[in-house]
């Protein structure tokens, strides 16, 4: 999933080589942290948090009901 998230994020970004996404699993749910350059912040939120929205859609989306833990997505500085 780390990768599907780096994939997805690395071609909007103008700083590619700062992406990091790291994981946290408890016992019911899943947490990936995204951190990016600050200046890349608004380019993953995009306006009215759509870009952001769409990557939570995709990473969800390929979670899928195989995980019985609930995937959350979190954006970083």
């Amino acid at each position: 999933m780390q990768e599907l998230i780096m994939s997805i994020v690395k071609p909007i970004v103008d700083h590619p080589e700062d992406v990091q996404v790291r994981m946290d699993e408890s016992e019911k749910r899943i947490t990936y942290h995204l951190s990016v350059h600050e200046d890349d912040i608004g380019k993953v939120i995009g306006r009215h948090g759509r870009v952001a929205k769409a990557i939570r859609t995709v990473v969800y989306a390929a979670a899928g009901s195989k995980q019985h833990k609930r995937i959350f997505l979190e954006i970083d500085e």
